[in-house]
């Protein structure tokens, strides 16, 4: 499978009850890791990667989100009589990273029904699935490391990494063979979110997978489990009877943007990598006193 650099879907996993009440106003994908909003952190890694197209799987009512990646010539004028450069600079950016389109998701169905939801835009080629609350801090980033395994096997490639067997429950995990090489594995098979008896390993997966459109036809033959929910992994074992699929260990750090506690870590380690922000946050922090 050579893997083109096109059309990455971002669906929408969950209704962000975890960030109740804010989500009842402001879509999860657009609440902030300092300055910027989580989707965008994904966008900017599916342009690293050389992704040119995005197709972001969301529901009704999140309109908010397609006017953050639309170009806003006023404000941008406004920028420019004012002699605000460096900000008129970021606006553009956000406009310029991507060919963004959206698709209607109308029941949160699943993740696979989400990615099945995009079918017709995805068309008969390759893409890329991201979840943007999983927030991977590398470079290069998770998708452009993937690409390479991805391109060298031509298979289907998930992400994963090896979580404590205490909270393997809340995870899809992997059973596979050896290892191929160094962080790569042959898949036997998937499992969504097992009791730790059961769970082959604790490899679990991540929300970054590049597959074939293959993937389509074994979604609409992958029967509703849980709450009448279509699940990826169990479309990607349906692939498993066709295909090989890859597991890679990928290098970064995630942090979870699907928690308050998650989006707080990420904000606290991004801004101590920043330049323009390590000692503000450094003092932030100092200046913090344990209750008594």
């Amino acid at each position: 499978m050579q893997c083109k650099l096109g059309r990455p879907s971002f669906p929408r996993r969950a209704l962000g009850t975890r960030f109740l009440p804010i989500t009842k106003s402001v879509p999860k994908e657009l609440l902030p890791i300092l300055d910027r909003p989580m989707l965008q952190y994904v966008v900017e890694e599916a342009a690293e990667a050389g992704i040119e197209e995005v197709i972001i799987v969301t529901a009704r009512g999140k309109e908010s989100i397609a006017a953050y990646f639309q170009p806003r010539p006023e404000l941008e004028a406004r920028l420019a009589d004012t002699g605000a450069t460096d900000l008129l600079k970021m606006v553009k950016y956000v406009s310029g990273l991507a060919d963004v389109s959206f698709v209607i998701q109308d029941e949160p169905l699943g993740l696979g029904h989400a990615v099945l939801t995009a079918k017709e835009k995805v068309g008969e080629e390759p893409f890329v699935v991201i979840l943007p609350d999983d927030i991977v801090d590398h470079q290069p980033g998770v998708i452009a490391q993937m690409l390479e395994v991805a391109n060298r096997h031509e298979a289907a490639t998930v992400a994963v990494e090896q979580v404590p067997w205490e909270i393997v429950h809340n995870y899809g995990v992997v059973d596979v063979e050896p290892t191929v090489n160094s962080g790569t594995h042959l898949v036997r098979h998937l499992v969504e979110k097992p009791e730790r008896s059961e769970a082959p390993s604790n490899l679990s997966i991540v929300g970054r997978y590049i597959l074939p459109p293959q993937i389509f036809q074994c979604l609409e033959h992958t029967p509703p489990g849980a709450k009448g929910e279509i699940q990826l992994t169990d479309g990607i074992q349906l692939l498993l009877e066709r295909q090989d699929v890859y597991a890679y260990e990928f290098h970064g750090t995630r942090y979870d943007g699907g928690t308050p506690l998650g989006l707080l870590r990420a904000s606290l380690e991004f801004g101590l990598a920043r330049e323009d922000m390590a000692d503000s946050v450094r003092a932030l922090l100092d200046s913090l006193q344990p209750n008594n």
